[in-house]
């Protein structure tokens, strides 16, 4: 049986692995949230949900996507209620339904009435996908089984983020040799976006095939030119372009990986996010001072774009578009200093 026509029944709350171990049996959902502040958990999430449901078939009729800072609740029950065409199944994806405050009452209510519609047919997917979201709130609590919440928290133990490295080599094949796991979670902590990118880093260190040890890992780190990378993110959080490109460029020159860089700025612009929702990562009294200045210069819509930006510049590093390495980065900062 193919993965549009089997469904899962139970459990309404996976970790991001329990939904890869469910689409890899073929089971699909009507609707799922993937919900919490790690941007590669929600993107590898939706990636896996898209090619079950689409399996192949015509996204450019299959497929809708709408943002909830400009969508409205007729047009998500409109999307929600379209039938296939020349395929089994089709799918609807919203992004952050709260953006929009003035309006973020009536899409969710009408994401209520979308879900319960939805539990007892097979045509449609839902996927909401939420950097933030109130367990408490009555459209969370509506992704009950058969629907389900992804939560896509960072892990926070190195035990845990080591585990993660684990499994990250593993599904890229990538062979990793004693200490190997630990070191890269020593280096990146819960920035998973640039553990991901030392990993590869790592690999081409070793050679095609060749196991990857701590000493090719510590020497994959050991690029980032010795000046503070909070330079760059003081001048980019505090508005002042010119000087951020100015560092950026003798960073670069120094020898600072471009992958290297843009993890610190995910990490940055994860920490400004969660401080303008009121959950700023503990620090001394002068650094959270300094990060609630910052995330006061950015409406928090504009801190989502800024970690979207982050990542469409992490494809361009991938070998992804027409950009060099430099001139993505330099565009994406002097976009995030504005």
């Amino acid at each position: 049986m193919s993965p549009a026509r089997r469904s899962a029944q139970s459990g309404a709350v996976l970790t991001p692995s329990g939904l890869g171990k469910e689409l890899a049996a073929g089971q699909l959902r009507p609707a799922y949230l993937l919900a919490g502040p790690e941007p590669l958990y929600r993107d590898d999430a939706l990636a896996g949900i898209r090619a079950a449901v689409l399996d192949g078939g015509p996204s450019e009729f299959n497929e809708t996507r709408l943002d909830g800072a400009r969508t409205n609740a007729g047009e998500l029950s409109e999307a929600a209620q379209e039938l296939p065409v020349f395929a089994e199944r089709r799918l609807v994806i919203l992004r952050e339904p709260e953006a929009r405050r003035a309006r973020a009452q009536q899409i969710t209510d009408a994401l209520v009435e979308v879900l319960a519609a939805l539990r007892e047919q097979q045509a449609t997917t839902l996927v909401v996908l939420a950097a933030r979201a109130d367990k408490r709130s009555r459209w969370v609590k509506a992704f009950a089984a058969p629907a389900a919440r992804v939560d896509c928290e960072a892990p926070r133990r190195s035990r845990d983020i080591a585990a993660f490295a684990t499994e990250e080599a593993r599904r890229r094949e990538i062979r990793l040799g004693p200490g190997a796991a630990e070191a890269l979670a020593e280096i990146a902590g819960p920035q998973l976006l640039l553990l991901r990118q030392e990993l590869e880093k790592a690999a081409l260190l070793a050679g095609e095939g060749e196991e990857v040890s701590r000493e090719h890992v510590l020497e994959g780190a050991s690029g980032l030119a010795e000046e503070p990378i909070w330079d760059l993110t003081d001048a980019i959080g505090e508005g002042r372009g010119a000087d951020a490109l100015a560092i950026l460029r003798r960073m670069l020159a120094g020898g600072a990986a471009p992958p290297m860089l843009l993890g610190a700025l995910a990490s940055h612009f994860r920490k400004l996010t969660r401080t303008s929702y009121g959950a700023a990562p503990r620090g001394s009294p002068w650094s959270m001072r300094k990060l609630e200045s910052q995330a006061n210069r950015y409406h928090p819509q504009r801190l989502q774009s800024n970690l979207a930006a982050i990542h469409t510049v992490d494809e361009v590093l991938k070998g992804q578009g027409a950009l060099t390495p430099t001139l993505a980065l330099e565009r994406l900062v002097l976009n995030l200093s504005s």
